[in-house]
């Protein structure tokens, strides 16, 4: 065992260094799915329309092909997000990101109709709705 440990004991030092990394790292690009959600749902069309071209792109491509187009592409064009450690935490936190912001638009769409209409009957406004009404049924 101990020869084992002295062996790949670096390697497990390195591993909980990354992890230690990645815990402390913003978390911007992946946790909150939630305002894409709402820019997808939202009656603004333009904000509407630039949230679908984010999930679609970021859904709709491979995440191999994201990471080479931040750490490639990217530079060449004049943009350098960061060096390598950063630039694959930014393109899967966007891409985790994008799967998750469908995966909440899915469930506040799954919330019966009929939940609207009463928030409605109520006199609540869309975004009172939103909050004390679908949110609360979509997020269980």
């Amino acid at each position: 065992m101990w020869d084992f440990l002295q062996t790949y004991g670096p390697r497990f030092l390195d591993g909980a260094l990354v992890t230690c990394a990645l815990f402390r790292w913003p978390r911007w690009s992946a946790a909150w799915p939630l305002p894409r959600v709402l820019a997808v749902v939202s009656p603004f069309w333009p904000l509407r329309t630039v949230a679908t071209i984010y999930i679609e792109v970021f859904r709709g491509t491979s995440l191999l092909v994201q990471l080479y187009w931040i750490f490639f592409v990217l530079p060449l064009f004049g943009i350098q997000p960061a060096p390598k450690f950063e630039a694959g935490f930014l393109s899967g936190g966007l891409n985790v990101g994008a799967y998750g912001a469908e995966i909440v638009r899915g469930a506040i769409q799954a919330v019966p109709r009929g939940q609207y209409e009463a928030g409605y009957a109520l006199s609540m406004s869309p975004a009172k709705r939103m909050r004390r009404i679908i949110l609360p049924q979509a997020l269980c």
